[in-house]
Order: C-alpha cells, then structure tokens, then sequence
C-alpha cells in the first residue's frame, strides 16, 4: 500500500471533499491546489504508469497528517522553551503506517477503545498490548511496526464507523 493509497482509504473514510483535503494540506506546509489533489487521489493499477497521478511521497504525507490534526483540532500554541516542529527522518513504510495510526488517532480524539472498536469492526482482534506496541515510538525496545494489513484494517473500521 502507498501513500496514495492511504490518502484515498483516508479521505473516503473521512468523507472529506477535494477542496477540504487541499486546506489540509496548506494546513500541513504543503501548497497543493483542488485539481492537483484530484491527480494525487486518482488510482493507477500496478502496471500502468498513469501520467496524471501525482506521487505522494512520505513528506508530503505526513504533512496531510499533520494538517489533519490542526483541521480536527485547532492550532496549538508552542509550548516555551520547545521547538515550533520536530524534524523528522526518513520514514520506512511500516513506520509511515505506525505514523497514520498515531496522527488520526490524535486528529479524532481516539481513545484506546475507540481504536479497538474500529479494528475488531474491520474483523481483526488487537489486543491493548499490540496497540500500544503500534503506537510506540520507533526505538522503543517494545515498538512494533505496522503493516500495511493493520492499516487497511484500521482504515477500513473507521469507514464503517464514520460511514455507516
């Protein structure tokens, strides 16, 4: 699964239009206008390279995240003393699935049962240790990363969910 793949599942879960998703990416720092979203969100098959789709990188993705949260919460105010944002390095895509499931868990306000509820919804049983593990930060001696299975999943539970 891809990064475009994921902002496709995201998007169709969420039910966000194509103007919405290009504020969210300005939220993010990321200047992508409506018709370009249309060609990051256009599906290509395996083997056909699709000229019109615009490849979502690992950056470009994460800034979507980050723009997810501030359009489901607000802007939040730098602590003193912290630095305005944490720069990261480069992301695997397991951990950009881990990333997913930590960023829309901020963005919606998802308790831990909330999380469970979406996956066992999706027909997949977690239990409170593996989520933990997912959602713990990459180094961390009990991190886990999560697959692209678990990531569809969750997405697809949140569909149902917000869905119906």
């Amino acid at each position: 699964m891809d990064n475009n793949d994921r902002l496709i599942r995201l998007r169709y879960a969420l039910e966000l239009k194509n103007k919405e998703m290009a504020e969210i990416f300005k939220l993010g720092g990321v200047e992508v206008t409506v018709p370009e979203v249309i060609q990051v969100l256009t599906k290509t098959d395996e083997d056909d390279e699709n000229e019109e789709q615009i490849k979502c990188n690992n950056s470009m993705f994460d800034s979507f995240l980050n723009g997810l949260i501030i359009y489901k919460r607000g802007k939040q105010d730098p602590k003193p003393g912290k630095p305005e944002t944490a720069e990261s390095g480069p992301m695997k895509n397991a951990s950009v699935n881990n990333l997913l499931l930590k960023k829309v868990k901020i963005a919606l306000a998802l308790t831990t049962e909330d999380m469970l509820e979406l996956f066992d919804k999706a027909g997949i049983t977690v239990t409170k240790g593996e989520l933990g593990a997912l959602l713990r930060k990459e180094g961390h001696k009990n991190y886990k990363e999560c697959g692209d299975k678990f990531a569809r999943k969750f997405l697809k539970g949140l569909a149902i969910k917000y869905r119906g």
